[in-house]
């Protein structure tokens, strides 16, 4: 009974702010999209415009979204109205690359480049944001790939990446993913060899961990390949610095080690793509056959001759395993030209998906009805 009283006061309470917020903040639908494709059936419209450097992504209670930022400095919530459209309040400011973002039992989380940050019940709070507390040990402090992704894991634990700061070098202590409890203590290393990681997501029947993996760069246009690697356990190597792709010795550090120590992608993604955000598809508005694949926001290359990525891809899987890599959504880089840069990816309660975009600063919505194919929408 307390906590259906609880979640009453909150609805309550949600209710009231947006009564408050201007439904100016949020008026995106006239925005032009005609350029994105996607599978018969499937829509895209804006959710919220006027989200600068949207980065990752965190689903809340009641609907909430919270955005964070990498050069902005802001972290956002996302209230729905009852019209559709999105009121959008500034949590904190001023944060140094507050990339990493997650939300659990009412707080928020947020990653600077060297530390982690929590808002206690910042859910009840959202027009008075709480002050941050500190949690855990500072996190290295390198500006290269320092831009943290967070991710609860179904262990409860909150999973941290760290990326190497450089292209291609051997430094302790940089190219993995760690781990710790909520509360900051308990830290430890998850897996090593990993480049520069900015998407975690977990099976939702097995609970093993997958995730993207950027390539070096200046290996020339077509290698590496990116990374999508499946973690099923502690303590894998996925082969940074001494191996790319698996199969791929690095010029320089290769001579040191073998390709065959190290676990090799799951599924190797095209070449400078930056796949970073990445999700299964859990909801239940998507067709059957989409039903726990893998979604990949695919940021683009910046240094390729002829530019690729700047799309969402769709991995199936059979058995466990990836038995495709597919274009799912595209239609943001015209004539090399980008409108936009896709970053992370979240299902929503009702089924339909979100995307963000650092470029363009807005959150879309990709929605299914089999009205569509019949040419009823």
């Amino acid at each position: 009974m307390k906590n259906e009283i609880e979640k009453r006061n909150v609805i309550v309470g949600i209710a009231a702010i947006l009564a408050t917020v201007p439904a100016t903040l949020a008026t995106a639908q006239d925005l032009d999209l005609s350029d994105i494709t996607l599978p018969p059936g499937f829509a895209i419209d804006v959710y919220a415009a006027d989200v600068p450097n949207a980065r990752s992504l965190a689903l809340g209670d009641d609907g909430v979204v919270y955005v964070s930022t990498r050069r902005d400095g802001r972290i956002f919530a996302l209230l729905p109205q009852d019209d559709g459209s999105q009121a959008i309040l500034t949590i904190d400011e001023d944060l140094k690359v507050p990339n990493g973002i997650a939300y659990r039992d009412g707080d928020l989380y947020v990653a600077e480049t060297t530390r982690v940050l929590r808002y206690p019940g910042v859910r009840a709070r959202l027009l008075d944001p709480p002050a941050p507390e500190v949690i855990g040990e500072p996190l290295p402090g390198e500006s290269h790939h320092g831009w943290r992704y967070i991710a609860f894991g179904p262990d409860g634990k909150l999973y941290i990446t760290i990326g190497a700061p450089c292209n291609v070098c051997d430094r302790e202590g940089f190219g993995l993913i760690v781990r710790q409890n909520a509360d900051g203590s308990g830290r430890e290393v998850f897996a090593e060899g990993v480049r520069n990681s900015v998407g975690l997501a977990w099976h939702p029947r097995t609970g093993d961990l997958w995730f993207t993996d950027n390539g070096r760069d200046m290996l020339g246009d077509d290698l590496p390949p990116g990374e999508l690697n499946r973690a099923p356990a502690a303590g894998l190597h996925f082969g940074f610095p001494y191996c790319h792709a698996g199969e791929i010795p690095d010029p320089e550090f290769g001579q040191h080690r073998n390709c065959s120590e190290f676990a090799a992608p799951a599924q190797k993604l095209g070449p400078h793509v930056a796949p970073l955000g990445l999700r299964f598809y859990t909801g239940s508005m998507f067709p059957a056959e989409y039903q726990g694949q893998i979604f990949i926001a695919e940021h683009g290359s910046w240094n390729r001759s002829k530019k690729i990525g700047y799309r969402l891809s769709l991995v199936r899987l059979h058995n466990g395993r990836p038995a495709s890599y597919e274009t799912f959504a595209e239609g943001w880089l015209q004539n090399e030209q980008a409108s936009g840069r896709p970053v992370d990816v979240l299902v929503l309660d009702d089924g339909s998906m979100l995307v963000s975009d650092d470029k363009a600063g807005r959150i879309y919505r990709i929605s299914y009805s089999t009205l569509r194919t019949e040419g009823l929408l």
